[in-house]
Order: C-alpha cells, then structure tokens, then sequence
C-alpha cells in the first residue's frame, strides 16, 4: 500500500552529522545528473560485496547477476541464463545456457567457466562462506562448452533452481585472489546493471550505472547508500533533504503522514524477530524455562504497540499466511501456564518474584544491537512479559562486534527470515550440524526430531513430504523452543515522489542493498 506524504522543515543543521556529501536532490526538475542521482539511508552496510562470502545470495545484488532473478510476484525468470533450466526426469541434472554478449564490468566476456569457477568457489571449504550449507545438494558443477553450465546433483533438491539466483563472478579476477581476503571483497567487478565506485567504511557506498550492461542502461545514473545506523538520525536526515528515501522502523515513518513529497511503501515480509536461547546458558539451556518464555510473551501487543500494526505475531520461523505454515499451532499470552511450567519444573518463587532451582536463579542477559529502535522496544517488552513468569531478563545494547563473541552464552534479540522456500532459513536457523556456525543456529539449538525434519524436507521432492517435514519441524518447536518467536515485521521505506516503477516484493531479513522498493532501481523512470 502506497500513501503520499509531504516533506516538513528543515531540522537543525546540526542534527546532520556525517555523510555531507550524500546531499540528496530535493526535486526531479531537469535532466543535468542531480536529478539522476539518488541517496537512500540504511541501518547498515555488508561485511563484503564479494558473493564468494555470501552477499548478494538471494538475488537483486546491483552489481552482479545470477543465473537466474526474481521478478517483482518472486518467480524465477532468466538473467544471465538465456532460459530456465533444463532439468533432467530424475531431478538430479540442471542445465544452463548463457545469455549471448554478456560483457563485466571491465569489458571481458561472461562464459561458463566464471560460472564454474563461483560455485566451485564458494563450496570450497577453505572459503569462508556461511551459507556454503545451502548448496549442500550440488555434486558437481561444469561447463560444456562456453554457453553451458551443468550441475550435478547428490539428491533431488526441489527448489535448487531458486539457489541460481547466487551471484556470478569474474574467473580472471577473483581466481588471482584470496577469496577470503583480496581486493575483490571491496573492488567487485560484476555484470549487474551499476558497479561500485566507492565506499567509505561506515558511511556511505556509492554506485554508477555500469556502462557495460547487457540490459537496458539505467534512468538512475548514480546512487548512494548512506549508512545511518540510527533510526531517529535517519528519519531526521530524510526530514531535512538530505536523503531522498530511508528505511524506517513503522512509528517514525508515521510521522511523515502529513509531510507532502513523499511516498511510504509497506512490503510485506518473511523477516521475524527472535529471542536465541543458547543451550549452554545455565538458565535458558533449560527447556522449562524456555517453554515458559514461549506462553509468557504477548506477541499481539507488540504487533499493536511496537509495531503500530505493521506486522504478525511469530508463532515460529514462518508467517501464518505462509502456504507451509503448520495450522494450530497460534498461541496467545497464557501467564498462568508459564507459572505452572515452572512450578513443576521445580523453579520456585524467590526474593522479588524472581525463581530459583538448585541455587540457580532464572536469570540472564538479553543482548540488541545499538540503535535499532524496533529491536530495543522488542527486548524491553519481552523482559517485561518475563518478569511476570518469575525470569528477571537484563536487556542490554551491544554493537555487533560485541554481542558475537557472547552470543554462544546471552540471549540475542535477532532478525533472520527467507523468501523462496522452508528450507531457505529453517535448514541454517536450526539444524545442529550448524551450531555455532557464524550467525548460523545462534541458540545452538539441538533437536533430533527437527534435524530428520529438516533433513527429509531438503531431500524430498514430493511436496507431501516436505509438508509433512515442515508441520512436524514447526511442532516440534513449540515443545521444546530453542528460540521465542516474536513478530513478523512489515519492512517501511518513506522516500520522495519523483520516480515511476517502484514496487515492493515479499522481502527476506536481509533488505536495505538490494530488497526495498530499490529492488528494480534500475528500471525507475522520472516523473514527468
């Protein structure tokens, strides 16, 4: 849903610290480059643009393309593929033709040995890439010829044709290099429709229209990402002038109801908030007190209050309008069977209504990372839902290079979700073979019943199957929650009205580079 807004007064000049060279253009009058500039403020900005450690692997990277894209409902539709696969009767054969006259960055050809030389790439173990378990399925990969790529599978893997959407490298440059550390990780050469011209470190990355592309050149001539970690400085940012869009959590996007010039766009999305419950942690490696978290917290009150509305309570990892979402499995804020969990559990009420077991007090410390608003207001309300149980919840802020290394003992206030298919997200979020693994299984949860699951979905091509996989798996977890699911967040973006041609798609966690209503930034035309 699309609503006008209008752009207010100036803010102060000095609320607008960094990034003054993001200047953004307050009108789309003439045709000089300002009005074919662009600047968009984000929370935050990737470790790496190098797909060999995992940007870009759902899709709509702007400076590469894969094998295949998704267009604006989500279907797979070619890109540097010439057609969708060809996919042999028993499931285990996918081949590929290029696209004809597909030229990098720097001018040298595409051909099936770059595609080769990616995969190969990323499945090595040697390189550090954290999502290397979704390609689990992948035998072998090789090119026939320069136009053909064929994979091989292990097994029949009914959505592999959607992990091709996963980025394509150049072979001259990147097999030169560390894939770990070289220049590529910041220096990408691509054949995305922009390529990267430069990046200040925490403050902006700024992208030109790739002069090579094979498809048809860009109305935006230039954009800018400015990294602005703080919501209300980004909100204030886009009130002055100084962005042209921003993505924000829903309550500061309310206040540009009235402002006129500018355009919210809500899209919908798999991405939830979640409370990790590591299993070595003394009091949430206990399944009572996980249980009584799970019927202790009001996930409605904070759709309605954190999120003015934007968004659905999460009764696990996959929305309830999602079609593998297991029916039934809804629950609302039940305080008095919390109490009796724990009561039989053995956890007693102690000093201040805080329980304690064998000299153990149910407490301990939720971690969020510094200035997301919509996570802070999440940790507080669940801390606040705890302590009605008898579990005293200490929330605590953390940059990211903090909460890492303490994630394995504290609980984090995390985001993650997938588009495509379950096993996109589910397979990382919860198998144990992926405990500890990065961001990969936070909780270090570990569930036999889940893994098989998990395992028989991957493997499965029977769609019988695999619901049966995902229904048992999402079951299973409301019995014994490594995780308490919170909400399902709308994902909001307020930015000016003088483009056409922008749309929102079902977003995935990951959205600021390349989901939002910039998915298709290449194809935005001025307004007349």
């Amino acid at each position: 849903m699309t609503t006008r807004r209008t752009r207010g007064a100036a803010i102060m000049a000095a609320m607008l610290t960094g990034l003054a060279a993001c200047s953004a253009p307050s009108s789309g009058e003439g045709d000089g480059e300002a009005a074919a500039s662009v600047v968009i403020g984000v929370a935050s900005e990737p470790d790496t643009v190098s797909p060999l450690l995992g940007y870009g692997k759902d899709g709509n990277s702007k400076l590469f393309d894969g094998l295949l894209a998704r267009d604006a409902d989500l279907k797979l539709t070619p890109a540097l593929a010439k057609a969708l696969p060809q996919v042999a009767d028993d499931g285990l054969t996918y081949t590929y033709t290029l696209r004809e006259g597909v030229e990098f960055s720097d001018g040298e050809p595409l051909t099936a040995s770059d595609v080769v030389f990616t995969y190969r790439t990323m499945l090595d173990e040697k390189t550090n890439n954290t999502a290397r378990s979704e390609l689990d399925a992948v035998k072998k990969v090789r090119a026939d010829g320069d136009d053909k790529v064929v994979f091989t599978l292990k097994y029949p893997y009914a959505p592999f044709a959607a992990r091709t959407v996963l980025p394509v490298v150049p072979e001259h440059i990147a097999a030169r290099q560390d894939p770990n550390t070289g220049s590529f990780n910041a220096k990408p050469v691509g054949t995305g429709p922009y390529v990267l011209s430069s990046w200040s470190k925490g403050e902006k990355l700024t992208f030109k229209a790739n002069p090579n592309y094979w498809g048809p050149a860009p109305k935006v001539k230039t954009f800018t990402m400015a990294v602005i970690a703080d919501d209300n400085v980004r909100a204030t940012r886009l009130r002055s002038g100084d962005l042209d869009g921003a993505i924000l959590p829903p309550n500061l996007a309310a206040t540009f109801k009235d402002d006129e010039g500018l355009q919210t766009y809500d899209a919908k999305s798999y991405d939830f908030r979640t409370v990790t419950l590591p299993q070595q942690n003394k009091v949430t490696g206990d399944r009572a007190i996980r249980q009584a978290l799970d019927a202790a917290v009001d996930r409605r009150a904070m759709v309605d209050r954190i999120l003015d509305g934007a968004g659905r309570p999460a009764y696990g990892p996959l929305p309830v309008d999602d079609p593998w979402f297991a029916q039934g499995i809804e629950r609302e804020q039940d305080l008095g069977k919390a109490r009796r969990i724990l009561d039989q559990a053995g956890w007693k009420t102690g000093e201040g209504g805080i329980r304690t077991k064998g000299g153990q007090q149910a407490a301990f410390t939720l971690l969020y990372p510094s200035g997301d608003k919509v996570r802070q207001d999440h940790a507080l309300a669940y801390a606040s839902d705890a302590k009605k149980a008898g579990i005293d919840v200490t929330v605590e802020s953390a940059t990211w290079e903090v909460v890492e290394p303490r994630m394995k003992d504290d609980a984090v206030l995390a985001g993650f979700g997938s588009t495509g298919d379950p096993d996109f997200g589910l397979y990382t979020l919860l198998h144990s073979s992926l405990a500890g693994d990065g961001f990969n299984n936070m909780a270090r949860y570990d569930n036999a019943a889940v893994d098989e699951a998990l395992d028989s979905g991957r493997r499965s091509q029977d769609p019988k199957k695999r619901a049966t996989a995902y229904d048992t798996l999402q079951r299973e977890l409301v019995k014994d929650p490594g995780y308490t699911f919170l909400t399902h967040i709308d994902h909001i973006y307020v930015l000016t009205d003088r483009w056409s041609e922008l749309t929102t798609q079902l977003e995935p966690h990951e959205h600021g580079f390349a989901s939002g209503p910039w998915w298709n930034i290449e194809d935005w035309r001025p307004k007349k």
